[in-house]
């Protein structure tokens, strides 16, 4: 049996690989630096979809990123619109995505716990 793939999903998975390329290729914007698009969420009706993005680098230029992409939101709709056969072409808001941060800053936890866990194994066996 296929899987089932709503075609909302279909349209962000789209929307993220324009958009990407758009933003990589096009977008003059200095304060947009190397971005990541993570994931697109698009509502039902798509009249708006929420772009959730990752910086590489300084992740002190998140707001400054985010302004930047606001700003450029009707450049980036309108191109958009050129690239993709859609009636209606969904308002963009962006938002900055902190998961890789804490997934990092997880991460980094678990390994301090495991190799405190084998200091103190490594005391109880001398």
């Amino acid at each position: 049996m296929p899987k089932d793939f709503a075609r909302t999903q279909r349209v962000a998975d789209q929307i993220q690989r324009e958009l990407s390329d758009i933003i990589r290729t096009e977008l003059k914007d200095p304060r947009v630096g190397l971005v990541t698009i993570t994931d697109v969420d698009v509502t039902q009706d798509y009249s708006h979809a929420k772009i959730f993005f990752t910086l590489m680098g300084d992740t002190a230029l998140a707001p400054q990123s985010q302004l930047g992409l606001e700003r450029a939101a009707g450049f980036l709709r309108s191109q958009l619109a050129h690239r993709m056969m859609l009636r209606t072409v969904p308002q963009l808001h962006f938002v900055y995505d902190t998961s890789v941060e804490r997934g990092v800053h997880l991460s980094h936890l678990i390994d301090v716990a495991v190799a405190e866990d084998k200091a103190h194994l490594d005391d109880d066996e001398s």
